[in-house]
C-alpha cells in the first residue's frame, strides 16, 4: 500500500518531536502503520511542509505524489491560507478542488478535515478572532463540499473534543501535541476502516511523553510566539484590524447579519468558481489542463 501526505506543518508533524533531535513524526506516520494488514508492506511519503498554503498542494506536492501512484492521500490543507492579509477564498477553492480532483481521478482514496478556528486557538481578543474565525468557517464550508463532491474521506475536526482537551495542543497552540497527533491518527483510522480501507489495528490513544507544560507555553509566547507575532504584524494584522473595524461599525448599527451573508456569498461563489478538471492521461499538472474558473474577488469581509 501506497500512502502520500500532502499538506502543511501540521501534517509535516510540527508538535510531534519523537527524537532527542527533534525529528518529527506526526498523525501520517502513525496512522500509515495501521493502514495495511499486518505483514503487508506500506510506503509512506510525507510531502506536507511548513508554511504550505492550498495552491503548493496544488502545485509542487501534486506534482510529486502522482507518479507515486498512492492508493491512499491526505489533503489537509489551507490554515496558512486564512492567515495571510492575501487571502482569497475562490482561488483556495480553486486550488483544492484541482487537488481532490486528480487524486481521486488517479484512483486514490483522499483524505480531507476542517479545521478548528486558529483566532480560538490562539485566544486572541474577540474583536480580532471573528472575522478570523468567518474565514476559517468559510474554507471550512468549502472543504465540507468539495470533499463530499469529491468522495472524500472527511474528518470533522473544528468541533472535535480534542480541541478543547489543552494537552492535545503543543505550546504554540496551533499544531497538535504527540496526543493530539495520536487522536487525529485514530480519527481517520476510524473512518478509514469503515469503508474497507484500514486493515492494520489503529494507532495507540497513550502519549509516549508529557503534555506541555504551562512553564513551556509561557516560554515559547515569550521567544517563538512574540518572533511570530511580530512576522504577522505586517501581513494579517493590518487586515485584521481592518476587518475587526468592519465588524465594530456593524454591530453598532445592528447589522451583523450583512457580514454572515457576505460570506455565505463568498462561500457559494467560491464553489460555483470550481468546475471537475476533464478526463486526462496520467501526468504533469498545468493550468492549460485545467477547466478554466472565472476569477472571483472575495467580498470584504474575507478580504
Amino acid at each position: 500500500m501506497r500512502f502520500v501526505a500532502l499538506g502543511d506543518s501540521l501534517t509535516e508533524g510540527l508538535g510531534d518531536p519523537v527524537a532527542p533531535d527533534g525529528t518529527r513524526r506526526g498523525w501520517a506516520a502513525l496512522l500509515a502503520a495501521g493502514l495495511p494488514a499486518p505483514g503487508r508492506p506500506l510506503h509512506l511519503v510525507n510531502l506536507a511542509t511548513s508554511g504550505a498554503r492550498t495552491a503548493d498542494a496544488a502545485g509542487g506536492q501534486l506534482a510529486a505524489a502522482r507518479p507515486l501512484r498512492p492508493h491512499v492521500a491526505a489533503v489537509v490543507v489551507g490554515l496558512n491560507d486564512t492567515l495571510r492579509s492575501s487571502f482569497d477564498l475562490p482561488r483556495a477553492a480553486r486550488a483544492l478542488d484541482t487537488t481532490l480532483a486528480v487524486l481521486t481521478r488517479d484512483g486514490a482514496v483522499v483524505l480531507t478535515a476542517c479545521l478548528p478556528d486558529p483566532g480560538r486557538m490562539l485566544r486572541l481578543p474577540r474583536s480580532l478572532g471573528r472575522p478570523l474565525a468567518r474565514r476559517m468557517r468559510a474554507l471550512n464550508e468549502v472543504v465540507h463540499a468539495l470533499s463530499e463532491r469529491h468522495g472524500a474521506v472527511h474528518a470533522h475536526l473544528a468541533e472535535h473534543p480534542m480541541v478543547e482537551d489543552r494537552a492535545a495542543w503543543s505550546v504554540d497552540r496551533l499544531h497538535p501535541s504527540e496526543l493530539g497527533h495520536r487522536l487525529l491518527a485514530r480519527e481517520f483510522h476510524t473512518l478509514l476502516a469503515a469503508r474497507g480501507h484500514a486493515a492494520g489495528p489503529p494507532p495507540g490513544g497513550v502519549p509516549t511523553a508529557p503534555p506541555p507544560t504551562r512553564a513551556a507555553s509561557a516560554w515559547w509566547l515569550a521567544t517563538r510566539g512574540t518572533r511570530w507575532v511580530m512576522s504577522r504584524s505586517t501581513d494579517l494584522l493590518p487586515g485584521l484590524l481592518r476587518l475587526a473595524a468592519t465588524e465594530a461599525a456593524h454591530r453598532l448599527r445592528g447589522t451583523e447579519e450583512t457580514l454572515e451573508r457576505a460570506t455565505r456569498e463568498a462561500t457559494a461563489a467560491a464553489l460555483r468558481g470550481c468546475a471537475p478538471p476533464p478526463r486526462a492521461s496520467r501526468g504533469p499538472v498545468d493550468a492549460a489542463g485545467l477547466a478554466p474558473c472565472p476569477r472571483e474577488r472575495p467580498l470584504g469581509i474575507l478580504d
